[in-house]
């Protein structure tokens, strides 16, 4: 919707104050500050139109102001679901609801031990294939899930087991459900990040029995049309799959805000939400409206509210061009979080500024050996060429817990969330490290961007002054840290004192805060970084830049939620680094509000008392 007057008639939008604006700027309307809520004056000339027209023109600012106004349903809407934010944004469609997967049938006729075995074995070759031949046709972080499915499905020790089993009697899925199980309970009670492998598991486990049993192979549905995806949950294999061409939205009855569900649909800038127990009600053929910021599912709603949702989704891409920054100009740059060269790519074509964080572990993958100082350097240089001119903010490789790195091992741990992981495992990687700082400083000698080596999981000043001594010995000149645990927020200008930036990792932060692994959907609900505990721990941090003269930013997809982005401006962060999906609706959200209101907002959150009602709080606020 370019404006509200597709003709070009003229007329001006004002508000009862006497204050209007040239209606023909979608720009100019907002800027007034107007909501559905508010009182609204359209200012015609009588002679240059008729009522037809004028009832249309109506409609077209109805929708305008639906648009910027806030997610609530009104009267005329139906019931409302309420679950977890998992990916912002907003759509409305009909539901095309994904088959729950049937619980595995183990119990079978006896059969020969050397058939049963040749079936389990096959089936788990088949299920490893179709991943590895998905993931080839697939972008990076889709194809990274599916390799780490293809590798379990043709796991050694898994095979073993499985042979074994049917050797000693048991049926093909027998044996596939019960070698499986001791894996997925010893990663399960791992618990951190690593947890979340369990649901890969479980995918390989249910998609071989399938095969052996001749069923149907869970999947997405098989449609064309867009649609808004419901499911009891979805395996990473599915969500791997995912097409924003095709799926307007995900409803997931279980999952949590931190899964492969949620971190693919922010990357696609897919809205969805997630732990949401009235979804099991929903049923194919519904028309639902999807509110991903704020965690909500309007079932059955009206015309004109679909009609809004439509108009706010364009609206968001308004100002993808211009700087980030707040109402009256105080600048706050917005960051693109990217996995590899071709995410950097789409990250500038949606109007990033830069890259607030690189991945590294992301780029490399599914490797069991260390890439070399050339592999790097071909990498980041790309990346680097994509944001040729602006800042490229390259995380070193965050090794342990969840992500696992061949080449750089550690002993056993009982809690591998707490144990050696981030710098802490490189620090016993000499080699691995040395490399890639190597081929960090050969890409800033390049000049095509200004490139930051960062640190991740820094806990005390002293980390923070050896990986900065060591990153300035190998030739790279700006370097920083990421605050992703409790004591970094808390003795900030410590480490800042070593290093020329920070950013905090929300993801992480809230983790550790909240002692709640971000693995187990039963807690969900404290992972919200919306919670004053954690805005409190972040203001620290920021306050300790402002007094450094050092910039702290936010790169944890806490910057991706537009109403909660302009608190943590308000909480003096520098920059917000997001998925590339979100960097239009966070720059339009922030540009609306003076620093000053920034600065108030925040105030109000940090006063709540839990994170639901700062939350609301703040949204009740920005719709006034």
């Amino acid at each position: 919707m370019a404006s509200i007057v597709a003709s070009g008639r003229p007329v001006r939008v004002g508000k009862p104050d006497g204050k209007s604006v040239d209606g023909r700027s979608v720009l100019r309307v907002l800027g007034l500050g107007i909501h559905g809520t508010h009182d609204v004056e359209l200012l015609l000339d009588p002679a240059d139109g008729d009522a037809e027209a004028d009832a249309a023109l109506l409609d077209r600012l109805l929708e305008l102001l639906g648009a910027a106004g806030p997610a609530i349903p009104g009267a005329e809407d139906g019931r409302v679901l309420v679950g977890i934010s998992a990916s912002h944004g907003t759509a409305a469609g009909v539901v095309a609801r994904m088959a729950d997967r049937a619980a595995p049938r183990p119990a079978e006729p006896a059969e020969d031990a050397a058939l049963a075995g040749r079936r389990a074995l096959a089936a788990l070759a088949t299920v490893a294939d179709d991943f590895r031949a998905r993931g080839a046709i697939s972008w990076p972080a889709a194809r990274a899930v599916l390799e780490a499915g293809a590798s379990i499905a043709g796991d050694p020790a898994l095979h073993e087991d499985v042979a074994r089993l049917t050797g000693a009697g048991r049926s093909a899925p027998e044996a596939l459900t019960e070698a499986i199980q001791p894996f997925r309970d010893t990663i399960a009670a791992a618990g951190g990040d690593l947890a979340q492998r369990v649901a890969d598991i479980e995918d390989v486990r249910d998609r071989a029995i399938a095969i052996c049993l001749g069923l149907p192979l869970p999947g997405l549905p098989d449609r064309s049309d867009p649609y808004v995806l419901v499911a009891h949950d979805l395996a990473p294999a599915d969500a791997a799959l995912l097409d924003p061409a095709v799926v307007l939205a995900i409803v997931t009855v279980g999952g949590g805000p931190t899964g492969h569900t949620a971190i693919l649909a922010r990357e696609l800038g897919i809205p969805a939400v997630v732990a949401c127990p009235g979804a099991s009600e929903l049923t194919s053929g519904q028309q639902v409206a999807v509110f991903g910021t704020e965690g909500t599912v309007v079932v059955e709603p009206s015309a004109a509210r679909r009609a809004a949702i439509g108009a706010r989704r364009t609206l968001s891409t308004a100002a993808s061009g211009a700087p980030g920054g707040t109402a009256d100009g105080h600048r706050v740059a917005m960051l693109a979080n990217v996995g590899s060269p071709d995410r950097a790519v789409v990250a500038r074509a949606a109007g990033a500024e830069g890259v607030g964080l690189l991945r590294t572990e992301f780029c490399f993958e599914g490797r069991s050996q260390a890439p070399t100082v050339a592999e790097q350097v071909a990498v980041y240089g790309q990346v680097a060429q994509a944001f040729a001119g602006t800042r490229v903010v390259i995380r070193l490789l965050d090794a342990g817990a969840d992500k696992p790195l061949p080449y750089v091992r550690s002993a056993s741990e009982d809690n591998p969330a707490l144990g050696v992981r981030g710098l802490r495992a490189l620090r016993q990687a000499d080699d691995v490290l040395a490399d890639q700082l190597a081929a960090i400083a050969l890409v800033a000698a390049a000049g095509d961007a200004e490139i930051s080596a960062m640190a991740p999981m820094v806990a005390t000043a002293e980390e923070a002054r050896w990986f900065a001594e060591a990153a300035r010995a190998a030739g790279i000149s700006r370097v920083g840290v990421m605050i992703e645990i409790p004591a970094a927020a808390l003795a900030a200008a410590g480490l800042l004192a070593q290093v020329d930036f920070a950013s905090v990792g929300t993801n992480d932060l809230t983790q550790y805060t909240f002692a709640a692994d971000r693995g187990i959907a039963a807690l969900a609900g404290l992972q919200s970084p919306w919670h004053p505990a954690l805005l409190r721990l972040i203001e620290m941090a920021a306050g300790a830049g402002d007094e450094s003269g050092r910039p702290v930013g936010v790169c944890g997809e806490a910057a991706a939620d537009p109403a909660l982005a302009v608190v943590l401006v308000g909480l003096g962060v520098s920059s917000l680094s997001m998925a590339a999906a979100s960097i239009a609706a966070v720059r339009a959200q922030v540009g609306r509000v003076p620093l000053d209101e920034c600065r108030r907002l925040s105030r109000l959150a940090l006063a709540a008392g839990s994170a639901e009602a700062a939350r609301e709080a703040v949204s009740a606020a920005l719709a006034r």
